[in-house]
């Protein structure tokens, strides 16, 4: 009867472990944003104008700055990280379209949520950087 117990605690014990590995790695790709971006934050201008069928649509990557410099971007794209959107966000009321892209589309969503939230209509995510609509 003892041996019973003791092989079920096993089996139970493994997989907590399992579902622990397997919660702290889904945290930690969700929490890759966290880190401070520096201060070479690009500044949107109309130049960059990714999509002609939609002149005022802007494409922001809301990566660090290290993210962006070392993993690559599209050129069509602007970098706001997510830590700095909240502050910058009145710059973008002048787009009629506002698309966010990030590594996989977690911080792109928050960034969405947060632009509706304050009111814009027509904001996307569009998920992984690679993903931004350039020409």
């Amino acid at each position: 009867m003892n041996f019973v117990i003791m092989r079920n605690y096993n089996l139970l014990k493994n997989w907590f472990w399992i579902a622990l590995l397997g919660i702290t790695t889904t945290s930690v790709f969700a929490c890759s944003g966290a880190k401070t971006a520096t201060d070479k934050t690009e500044v949107a201008d109309e130049t960059q104008n990714p999509d002609p069928k939609n002149e005022n649509m802007i494409v922001v990557d809301v990566r660090t700055q290290g993210e962006w410099d070392n993993d690559g971007h599209k050129d069509c794209s602007i970098l706001i990280p997510l830590n700095e959107l909240e502050s910058k966000m009145e710059t973008l009321r002048e787009y009629d379209k506002v698309v966010f892209v990030c590594r996989s589309g977690g911080r792109a969503g928050r960034a969405t949520e947060l632009l509706k939230s304050n009111g814009f209509k027509n904001v996307e995510n569009a998920g992984p950087w690679q993903n931004a609509p350039c020409n």
